[in-house]
């Protein structure tokens, strides 16, 4: 299994798999440039190819969560706020310090594991050492990785655009989605060559010109014509 690596060159991403090669975000170069995204599709539905992604929908409920006291050199922090969960549902996760007032305010933990919580408190183990100490009123988010259980760009938006599919990956497989350089993109509305694109404010799936609702994916190559997929060059990474 690969690991540790911050790039892999020369990938195949036609490529699906079962189980996981490589850490989930792992920055991926085709032999002409474009960059991808190592992601696992979430259960729900397969991927379409040209689709706008989104990383899995915001979990409200492991928001601005108390926690317990940790020292310095902690590899490990308890909630003391209940939330529900399933197991290890944000590993490769993080946990933001979040609250003005908290001590360790601005500093991001990634979590290497934790059981399941059915409105309970949580113990997640770390990949990191805490920093600066936390007290019984320190306040986090919990965050999952955003390339773990992707899905197609909602009509509402419920989470953050992070790629576009490069091929029909079934749910839950492995897949690498496109992030940088040239790919066939949806598009709702009429898009001028040359325009900035970001995803749609209203479509499910698609890019559109850009608003300043949304942060840009690309520029458009060429016209492209509402419900098309047209080439449009990625500049997420």
């Amino acid at each position: 299994m690969l690991a540790g690596l911050p790039a892999i060159y020369g990938i195949d991403p036609f490529s699906t798999e079962t189980v996981s090669s490589t850490q989930l975000g792992t920055l991926g170069f085709t032999a002409d440039g474009r960059k991808f995204r190592y992601a696992k599709v979430g259960s729900g539905a397969a991927l379409v190819a040209g689709d706008v992604i989104q990383s899995p929908a915001e979990t409200t409920g492991a928001q601005s969560r108390i926690v317990a006291a940790a020292a310095i050199g902690a590899t490990a922090i308890t909630t003391t706020d209940t939330l529900t969960a399933a197991a290890n549902e944000f590993a490769d996760g993080y946990i933001i310090v979040t609250g003005e007032a908290s001590t360790g305010t601005g500093h991001a933990y990634r979590i290497k594991s934790h059981p399941a919580a059915s409105a309970a408190v949580c113990t997640f183990q770390l990949y990191d050492k805490v920093e600066v100490a936390l007290t019984a009123t320190t306040q986090v988010d919990i965050v999952a990785n955003p390339y773990n259980g992707v899905i197609q760009w909602p009509a509402t938006q419920s989470g953050s655009a992070i790629g576009v599919a490069f091929l029909a990956a079934p749910a839950s497989s492995y897949t690498w989605l496109q992030t940088g350089g040239l790919a066939a993109v949806l598009t709702t509305g009429t898009v001028a060559v040359g325009a900035n694109v970001s995803a749609s404010t209203a479509s499910a799936a698609a890019a559109e010109t850009a608003t300043a609702a949304l942060p840009t994916l690309g520029y458009a190559v060429t016209g492209i014509a509402t419900g098309e997929c047209g080439a449009i060059h990625l500049i997420i990474d």
